[in-house]
């Protein structure tokens, strides 16, 4: 428990230094950002034509409503403990990077779903966007993360033999 624990926050540490880092901002999360509010907008188009988005913003033709996707809102804080949690957990490497990969589209598909109804709400209440953007919203991020890692250990368990009950046997030549 110790070691995982050791090895969850050092590679927590490592990774949330990285994302600060102006370069990796500039080419890989912000870019990401932008995907992330163009994705919202195409998943919402087909029901709302009024939905347009620009670089990270979502936006509302009519009346002008807005959001924008900031740090903390784009999935990427919510994966980096997700990919903490898997390279701690004492398993294969091939199983670390499959349940990462896999881990992070189910983050960023709850991420999606947790933007789109954040601007629904932003346009119909904004006293009920703050709470669903501050309370509600960062828990159930966090439970998915949550959810995925202890699915992954499941699948991870299952992958595993179980210890023989019968000590080893030697054999005389």
């Amino acid at each position: 428990m110790v070691r995982f624990f050791l090895i969850f926050i050092a590679v927590l540490a490592v990774l949330f230094r990285i994302d600060m880092l102006d370069d990796v901002q500039r080419v890989a999360v912000e870019p990401w950002t932008s995907l992330l509010a163009t994705a919202s907008a195409a998943l919402m188009t087909p029901l709302d034509s009024d939905v347009a988005h620009h670089g990270r913003i979502l936006m509302s033709k009519a009346t002008g409503f807005a959001v924008s996707i900031e740090a903390g809102c784009n999935g990427v804080e919510a994966a980096i403990i997700l990919i903490a949690g898997m390279i701690a957990f004492p398993s294969r490497w091939i199983h670390k990077l499959a349940g990462i990969a896999i881990g992070i589209a189910a983050v960023q598909v709850v991420n999606l779903l947790r933007i789109i109804s954040l601007y629904y709400l932003g346009k119909w209440n904004m006293a009920v966007f703050e709470f669903a953007h501050l309370y509600l919203w960062q828990a159930l991020i966090m439970l998915d993360v949550l959810v995925v890692w202890m699915l992954w250990i499941r699948w991870i368990a299952r992958q595993t033999p179980p210890p023989s009950d019968q000590p080893p046997v030697a054999h005389a030549a």
